[in-house]
C-alpha cells in the first residue's frame, strides 16, 4: 500500500526509488560486509565490490565508527583465519594510512579492521618520503584504496627527537623531516620535549604538513583527490583516552 506524500503518491516519486535503492544497497552490505562496514561478524575479507560501493567519506565514517567500538571495548567478533584464507587470493583495501611506528597506535586495532581492510605505511613520526610515496600510489591508483589517512598520536616519540635535536645515525636525517612542524608551530608556553602539551601540538602541525607534502610531492594522488576518487586527510590518535581524532 502506497503512503500519501504532499506531491502525489510517495511510491511512485524518484524520492522513494532512490531510497529504495539506497535501502536494498544497505541491506546488502549489512548481508556481506565487510570489516569496514558494520560492526557484526564478518565470514571473510572485505571484496572488491564492497569496497568499491564506499565513496571515501563512507571509509572514513566507517573507521570512526570502529574506533568508537575500540574505545567501548565492543569491538566486533571476528575469525582471523577466515579472513586470512579469503584474501590470500586476492586484497582490496579500502585506506592507505601512514602511521607512526609506535608500538600503542597500531592502525587495525584502534580502528576495529581486519586482514586486508588497509593497506600499512608506517614510520617513526609518520613522515612521508618517495618511497612511502609510492607505496601509496600503487594502493589508490593501482589498488583501488580511496583514503589516505596520516595517523599521528600524543607523546610522539620522534617528536620529542626532533624538538631536542637528537642525533644518532640514520635517525637524524629522518628527525630532520619533522623539525619544520617545530619551527612552524606557534605556541605561547615552554617550547620543551618534556612539555607534553607542545609535543602534541608539534605532532599535529607534523600530521597536516604531512598531508600537504604528500599533495605536493605525488601528482598521482594530487591528481585523484581533485577527481574525488581518493581523500588525502589526516587524524590524531590520543594514547590516553584511545580516541582517534580525524581532520576531516
Amino acid at each position: 500500500m502506497c503512503a500519501k506524500h504532499q506531491h502525489g503518491l510517495f511510491c511512485n516519486s524518484p524520492v522513494r526509488r532512490n531510497f529504495l535503492k539506497i535501502a536494498v544497497s544497505s541491506t546488502a552490505l549489512e548481508i556481506f560486509g565487510g570489516g569496514f562496514l558494520l560492526g557484526h561478524a564478518r565470514a571473510g575479507a572485505l571484496t572488491k565490490a564492497q569496497r568499491d560501493q564506499m565513496s571515501p567519506e563512507q571509509i572514513i565514517a566507517a573507521a570512526k565508527r570502529g574506533n568508537e567500538r575500540f574505545r567501548s571495548g565492543v569491538r566486533k567478533s571476528r575469525n582471523y583465519l577466515n579472513e586470512q584464507k579469503a584474501s590470500a587470493s586476492g586484497q582490496y583495501p579500502a585506506a592507505v594510512p601512514l602511521s607512526c611506528i609506535d608500538s600503542r597506535a597500531p592502525a587495525e586495532v584502534i580502528m576495529d579492521l581486519g586482514l586486508g581492510d588497509i593497506f600499512n605505511c608506517r614510520v617513526a613520526g609518520n613522515i612521508s618520503n618517495q618511497d612511502i610515496l609510492g607505496s601509496m600510489e600503487f594502493a589508490c591508483k593501482l589498488a583501488g584504496a580511496k583514503v589516505v589517512l596520516v595517523m599521528g598520536h600524543t607523546a610522539c616519540g620522534a617528536i620529542k627527537g626532533a624538538i631536542d635535536n637528537v642525533e644518532l645515525g640514520n635517525l637524524t636525517g629522518l628527525l630532520d623531516k619533522i623539525k619544520p612542524a617545530v619551527q612552524a608551530t606557534s605556541f605561547s608556553g615552554e617550547r620543551s620535549s618534556k612539555n607534553y602539551a607542545f609535543v602534541d601540538v608539534v605532532a599535529r602541525t607534523n600530521v597536516q604538513m604531512t598531508v600537504d607534502n604528500i599533495r605536493k610531492n605525488s601528482a598521482v594522488l594530487a591528481e585523484l583527490e581533485r577527481s574525488g576518487t581518493i581523500k588525502i586527510t589526516g587524524a590524531m590518535y590520543n594514547l590516553d583516552t584511545g580516541a582517534l581524532e580525524f581532520f576531516s
